[in-house]
């Protein structure tokens, strides 16, 4: 079987577009009709109902989606695994991470890393954590430096590498500060807080669940800075890490014990890594960068 036809199989899954999948691949969209029209000729079998505006897999493209990918899967393993051989480090290394931990914590590393092996090229997205953990799963990433998920997907491995102790602020007029500051209150008044699908909020909100309450979160935002500023200016409180907090924000007795986060590395188990990726790995866990 064609890993060529798999390919295209799933990414056109995936976009459930020929014309996108087009596009991903860098093929015409008849090309990869026919890539398709291969596969399932030689099945004997539709992997895919044509709709009149989409598509959607068969039965038996439900079937064989699972299978193509651990297929794919494999054969990118085998081909790492014999690149490994030659021990040059060397390639492309893809990372995820996020904004915070790309701007704060980073920026070290990653220069001795560019200025130790020059002939990596470091592929390197923003994004928040629960984007980040799919784009592990996915492959379309070999690590994520993220927030870690205390519940953790499976097949992934983690290694904590730095702490976060939040601090809860608002802003230095804001009308927090005239009064005992309680949970009830807290819950009652707008918090300037990440989207709701980030391991970050979820922290958040569990310690409020806990208590029977539910944040009230108008304005939710993925970038501790900007949630610094709205802070700042008094639309509402937050959670920020400690070495965050300055002259511009006030800080608030928070009413129970310091909620921390832990930031850190993400992949995949089993999955084959670079030579790329394990000296990375090393050059991060030296004391320097901790």
């Amino acid at each position: 079987m064609d890993s060529q036809l798999l390919k295209a199989f799933v990414i056109v899954e995936k976009h459930r577009s020929f014309s996108a999948a087009g596009d991903a691949l860098f093929l015409t969209q008849s090309a990869v009709s026919k890539r398709i029209q291969q596969l399932e000729h030689h099945l004997g079998m539709l992997l895919f109902e044509r709709h009149n505006r989409s598509i959607s897999l068969t039965e038996a493209g439900a079937q064989l989606l699972p299978r193509a990918h651990h297929i794919l899967d494999l054969i990118q393993d085998t081909e790492q695994e014999i690149s490994n051989t030659h021990q040059r480090i060397q390639g492309h290394l893809d990372i995820v991470t996020s904004h915070h931990i790309g701007l704060h914590r980073l920026p070290p590393v990653l220069r001795e890393f560019v200025r130790r092996y020059p002939d990596v090229t470091i592929n390197l997205e923003f994004m928040g954590s629960e984007r980040a953990y799919e784009a592990v799963r996915k492959r379309d990433a070999e690590l994520a430096l993220t927030t870690l998920d205390p519940h953790q997907p499976k097949h992934f491995y983690s290694q904590p590498l730095w702490t976060d102790s939040l601090t809860c602020v608002c802003g230095p007029e804001h009308q927090l500060l005239e009064q005992p500051v309680t949970l009830a209150l807290l819950a009652n008044t707008p918090a300037i807080l990440p989207d709701h699908k980030t391991i970050t909020y979820q922290l958040v909100d569990d310690a409020f669940q806990q208590h029977g309450l539910k944040l009230h979160t108008p304005m939710p935002t993925n970038y501790l800075e900007t949630i610094k500023m709205m802070v700042s200016v008094g639309l509402g409180w937050s959670l920020l890490p400690s070495g965050m907090v300055d002259e511009s924000v006030r800080e608030l007795s928070w009413p129970l014990p310091t909620l921390k986060r832990h930031l850190g590395i993400a992949r995949l188990q089993g999955r084959v890594q670079s030579n790329a990726c394990r000296t990375f790995l090393e050059l991060i866990n030296q004391p320097t960068f901790r």
